[in-house]
């Protein structure tokens, strides 16, 4: 008896229950286009899309963008194009119009979006894309240098990345910023020769094959500085470059990129001396930081990097 009551009950109770309002849900192109389009403005674009990708006027993604301003310079295209039409095993390249950007089909075709990495950043200084899971998704970039290459923080290791390093002129040295985003260092060692170069506090399971250990601040070549910033990790460093700093996931740009920024909340180690270590950095002298996570950061001149610098330690 308690029973039925309790279920009529239930019932009376949610019939009685005024009718929800229905969620106003945002496409995600208007979601980019209103709220975030500061991250995109100006920048060389790529999207990933299909006959899905729709705005609530039914106008594809790609159109949008372009209509918007955006600089949408390629379009990639999944399992059955770009169109959603297409049942063919291996789908070719082709442009979205007459005067459109290219489609470049993650299917077949000329693979030469896979053949864009490592994609080149400055005059000697790519970004390796091809980001391992087990580095967490973290970047990775090559140093061209006419005494060796340098492999910054491990990428995975598809051969077709692979394939186009070598073609650079393979890896000499591969230093690894902190023990998180290692990867496939073990099979680019393998495939290269190369010494890699890691701090003792971070050495665990196979780094502890690495060539080089460092305990400090070292320099490996005029232009290789490795810097200790224990923090993220006890044993992090960051490498300065020119007027390049690598940073691995200890320092990065701000959402907007007006600033630097790091993250208390993905700090393993300590955030005092992370803190420290980041003001440390006010010492040396770059304009570029390129990080293993989070969004780059170009200052003007190296007194503006300098502050910005400074701000994030604080």
């Amino acid at each position: 008896m308690r029973v039925h009551r309790l279920v009529w009950l239930l019932g009376s109770i949610a019939c009685a229950a005024p009718a929800a309002t229905p969620a106003q849900v945002r496409p995600g192109i208007e979601v980019l286009l209103s709220d975030s389009v500061h991250l995109v403005q100006g920048k060389r674009l790529g999207l990933l899309s299909n006959h899905t990708g729709i705005d609530r006027q039914g106008r594809r993604d790609a159109d949008v963008l372009l209509a918007n301003g955006q600089r949408l310079t390629a379009l990639f295209s999944p399992e059955h194009g770009f169109r959603g039409t297409e049942e063919r095993p291996a789908l070719p390249d082709a442009l979205a119009s007459a005067t459109g950007p290219p489609i470049y089909s993650l299917y077949g075709g000329s693979r030469a979006a896979a053949r864009a990495f490592p994609e080149p950043l400055f005059a000697d200084i790519a970004f390796c894309g091809y980001a391992s899971e087990a580095s967490y998704g973290a970047a990775s970039y090559l140093i061209l240098r006419p005494d060796g290459n340098v492999l910054v923080d491990s990428p995975r290791f598809a051969a077709i990345l692979v394939e186009r390093i070598a073609a650079l002129g393979g890896v000499r040295t591969m230093v690894l910023t902190h023990q998180d985003d290692v990867a496939d260092h073990a099979k680019f060692h393998a495939r290269f020769g190369c010494e890699r170069v890691i701090h003792r506090a971070d050495m665990r399971g196979d780094t502890r094959a690495c060539e080089r250990i460092i305990d400090g601040d070292t320099e490996l070549a005029p232009d290789l500085r490795l810097i200790h910033v224990p923090g993220h990790t006890r044993g992090s460093i960051a490498l300065l470059h020119g007027d390049v700093l690598f940073t691995g996931d200890h320092l990065w740009a701000t959402n907007d990129q007006t600033g630097l920024e790091a993250g208390r909340d993905v700090c393993w180690y300590s955030w005092s001396e992370q803190r420290a270590s980041i003001a440390r950095l006010a010492g040396y002298s770059f304009t570029h930081v390129l990080p293993g996570h989070g969004r780059r950061f170009t200052a003007p001149n190296a007194d503006s990097m300098r502050a910005a610098v400074l701000r994030a330690a604080a």
